[in-house]
């Protein structure tokens, strides 16, 4: 019984613990020449793929963030795909046609992300395809810090370094801020170590156009696919620090509820997909997925199976009762949390406890979302200007 509390346990622990750990220790000595394109250099043309969905209230900053840039404008082609919008997202574009002659726009009827970045995949003349959400906003070198490093040739994917704005204390805006903040350093040591970082964030990402697959219709992670496939390929993907862009994170906890129960059917999709590489689990990729991510998307099922253990334990041994009764007090801080909230009081390490329990949670809705069948990856957008 003892083994079905200490392994689920250990795992969950090397996953959020002990692996951050061991990627600051590798990459702490590291010194290595890194090959990168100069303004000065002949650069390689890019496609900007967006897909929107009513997006009237970002729709007009973004585009105008990314022609803000120091990247040569006349290799740039912007092309978006307007997902059945009932707004003026459709109207705004238009607009910012006649100002930007390297921008288009199609409309769509309703098919969802993939399918949408897919057909403008098949219209983009690009070498470098970014990939971009319509809330993340560019600076003046995002372009460029993105594109720099795909002068080595073994370079497939580059992600973006995700900065958050419109953090408030009184919603989930700082937890899920410092969780993204967390995940960046992750993500560049994976790179930067193994050239096997697990997935970028979808907000903005650039991937070499030989290396870039399309998405199945109904997946819903389609930055993970594409990272992963690339990666299946033998080309490296990393995370640039300097590739700054800007997105309002989240701060009301039902809309990153659903957002993450959309990922979470998007992870289990990929692991089923990916599990090739899986092993060997000594190679860094496999124990950089393994540790990362796999461990992470079972995570509720081990605290379960430790839980139901930790209950039986503890009728035998006070150590246990007393690891049974933190376990428990934990899961108390979550209506703990619901009231505080409704008197405005917030409490910052309550709602860490109840931000981990609200992502483990989601994880277990969307598995079992996956479980019974996905058919449609169709979207609707986390409200923006929370």
């Amino acid at each position: 019984m003892e083994y079905l509390f200490w392994i689920p346990a250990l795992l969950v622990f090397h996953s959020y613990i002990l692996y951050p750990i061991i990627l600051r220790i590798l990459t702490s000595k590291e010194k290595k020449k890194i090959d990168l394109f100069s303004l000065e250099d002949n650069l390689p043309s890019i496609s900007i793929l967006m897909a929107v969905h009513n997006e009237e209230s970002v729709i007009a900053k973004k585009i105008e963030s990314i022609f803000s840039t120091n990247y040569p404008v006349h290799k740039i082609e912007v092309i978006i795909g307007s997902d059945s919008s009932t707004d003026r997202t459709n109207d705004i574009l238009s607009e910012k046609t006649i100002l930007h002659p390297q921008l288009q726009y199609f409309i769509f009827e309703r098919r969802g992300k993939a399918n949408t970045i897919n057909e403008l995949l098949d219209k983009s003349t690009g070498e470098i395809i970014i990939s971009t959400d319509a809330n993340v906003f560019f600076t003046q070198t995002t372009i460029f810090e993105l594109v720099k490093h795909f002068k080595n040739d073994q370079i497939g994917l580059v992600d973006s370094r995700m900065r958050n704005t419109g953090l408030q204390s009184h919603g989930i805006s700082i937890q899920e801020s410092t969780y993204i903040n967390r995940e960046v350093l992750i993500k560049n040591r994976e790179g930067r170590i193994w050239g096997s970082m697990m997935g970028p964030f979808g907000g903005c990402f650039a991937t070499r156009r030989s290396c870039y697959n399309k998405v199945p219709s109904t997946f819903f992670m389609d930055d993970f696919y594409i990272c992963m496939r690339v990666i299946e390929q033998g080309f490296k993907t990393i995370n640039s620090l300097d590739a700054d862009v800007y997105e309002d994170v989240s701060n009301q906890s039902h809309e990153e509820f659903r957002r993450k129960v959309r990922i979470s059917i998007g992870n289990f999709q990929n692991l089923f997909r990916f599990k090739g590489l899986l092993l060997p689990p000594w190679k860094g990729r496999a124990f950089a997925f393994i540790s990362h991510k796999a461990i992470r998307w079972v995570g509720p099922i081990l605290i379960i199976i430790a839980l139901l253990a930790n209950i039986a334990l503890a009728r035998e041994n006070n150590a246990y009762l007393t690891v049974l009764v933190i376990f428990l007090v934990s899961f108390l801080l979550l209506p703990l949390d619901f009231f505080l909230k409704r008197i405005n009081i917030h409490i910052t390490f309550v709602r860490f406890v109840t931000h981990f329990y609200g992502m483990n949670l989601a994880l277990l809705v969307g598995f079992y979302k996956f479980i019974k069948g996905v058919k449609s990856n169709v979207w609707q957008p986390t409200q923006r200007n929370q």
